[in-house]
C-alpha cells in the first residue's frame, strides 16, 4: 500500500523523539536535586517537550513543579537535607 496523502502527524511518517532525560542522563541545573525531586523533574520536563515545549522553558518549569511536588509531600528538594 502506498502512502499518498500521508500527513505531518502520522507517527509512522514523523515518529515522536524519544525522551532525552533519564535518571542517568538529565540536565545540568537538575543535578543539585535530591534523586526523587530530580526524578519528578525528568518526568516534568519529558512531558512538556513531548507536547511541543521548548528545552529551556521546559527544565525551569519542571524544577519549580518537582520542588513543589516535594514541598507538599514534605521531601527534602536536595541531597544535603532531610
Amino acid at each position: 500500500m502506498t502512502r499518498l496523502n500521508a500527513c505531518a502527524d502520522d507517527p509512522l511518517v514523523n515518529p515522536p523523539p524519544e525522551m532525552p532525560w533519564n535518571s542517568t542522563r538529565y540536565p545540568v541545573s537538575m543535578r543539585h536535586l535530591s534523586a526523587s525531586v530530580r526524578d519528578k523533574a525528568i518526568a516534568i520536563a519529558n512531558a512538556l517537550l513531548a507536547e511541543g515545549m521548548d528545552e529551556g522553558p521546559a527544565i525551569r518549569i519542571a524544577i519549580a513543579k518537582a520542588e513543589d511536588w516535594a514541598r507538599r509531600r514534605g521531601l527534602p528538594l536536595r541531597d544535603d537535607e532531610g
